[in-house]
């Protein structure tokens, strides 16, 4: 009969609670992706109640091209003179652009 070495270990029946502990948080962390993954799903196919399908933008409809023009009721009458308003709105800016600096010398007040 052989005699057990002395600096071997002897095997025990306790668990490895290191391994446990590193299997529990792995299981952990598939959980919670798994559940993360799911929501992300269910969100995204809840329809928004304020948006509405755009069946002109629909895949199957032709495509305007370089040769379509708008309805008449779209364009613009180009013998139409503008008003002094509409002039007004069109015209460039000009001058110094706003700043939340203060020049030199003013006074905030």
């Amino acid at each position: 009969m052989t005699k057990p070495h002395p600096h071997k270990p002897t095997p025990s029946n306790k668990p490895n609670t290191k391994r446990f502990g590193i299997n529990a948080l792995s299981i952990g962390a598939a959980a919670i992706g798994l559940g993360g993954a799911l929501l992300a799903v269910f969100l995204r196919s809840k329809a928004n109640p304020a948006e509405h399908a755009a069946p002109d933008l629909a895949l199957d409809k032709p495509r305007p091209g370089a040769t379509d023009r708008a309805p008449d009721a779209f364009r613009p009458d180009p013998t139409a003179v503008p008003t002094k308003a509409e002039r007004e709105s069109l015209r460039p800016a000009t001058g110094p652009a706003p700043s939340f600096a203060a020049d030199r010398g003013s006074t905030l007040g």
